[in-house]
């Protein structure tokens, strides 16, 4: 497998996808994960992209990826929900880091909108700082329901393409690399069941958005 030594932003979206092709299909090449590797990367780091993905534990982004050591800079919440942390890590891995892609990362089935579609509909809102999860998705609950779209893969893609958005416009450092053509931000919805991740929002990268069927 050739890599590239300097990815543009387009780059790096189909390194990343490609990767994620080869997970699908069974055909994982596991690049980058052997002592070799190891040694290589000790000194400093250089990952391709940040990957900001829901914490659920069937969402490793290494595996779905099918990357290795020091690809990716991974940061992970509960609902993908972006606090100040959140925010410094992203900035940090694109900053400092120089990757030229941020990838917000959604799937099905999350018990994160499920929990905020319910309290949306007079449900018990969960306590302690769960609370605190949901009502950063529930937005994107109420965004969806007011454009007409009630479904979950409708909700799930709102939540997605909202958490893109937010950190654009929360960022200065992410909008400006954006608008200078050095970095892309997508969103990317993940089926749990066939592995598959299909984009869903993009900005600064000329990837086209499938139509909702």
């Amino acid at each position: 497998m050739t890599e590239i030594q300097t990815p543009t932003p387009r780059d790096a979206f189909e390194l990343l996808m490609a990767g994620n092709q080869r997970f699908v299909s069974g055909t994982p090449e596991h690049p980058n994960q052997d002592a070799t590797r190891r040694t290589e990367i000790a000194p400093a780091q250089q990952p391709f992209a940040v990957v900001f993905g829901c914490s659920d534990s069937r969402l490793a982004a290494e595996i779905i990826f099918d990357r290795g050591l020091g690809d990716l800079f991974v940061v992970r919440t509960a609902g993908h929900v972006a606090g100040a942390e959140v925010l410094g890590s992203i900035e940090y891995g694109v900053s400092v880091l120089d990757a030229p892609l941020v990838v917000v990362l959604g799937h099905d089935s999350c018990g994160a909108i499920a929990a905020a579609r319910a309290a949306a509909d007079g449900g018990r809102v969960p306590g302690g700082f769960v609370r605190d999860v949901v009502e950063r998705v529930t937005p994107s609950v109420l965004a969806a329901r007011a454009a007409g779209r009630d479904q979950a893969e409708e909700i799930l893609a709102e939540h997605i393409e909202h958490t893109v958005d937010l950190l654009l416009e929360r960022s200065r450092a992410l909008a400006e690399r954006v608008a200078a053509g050095r970095l892309g931000v997508v969103g990317l919805s993940y089926r749990l069941a066939d592995g598959s991740a299909q984009l869903v929002a993009s900005r600064g990268l000329d990837a086209a958005v499938p139509a909702a069927s």
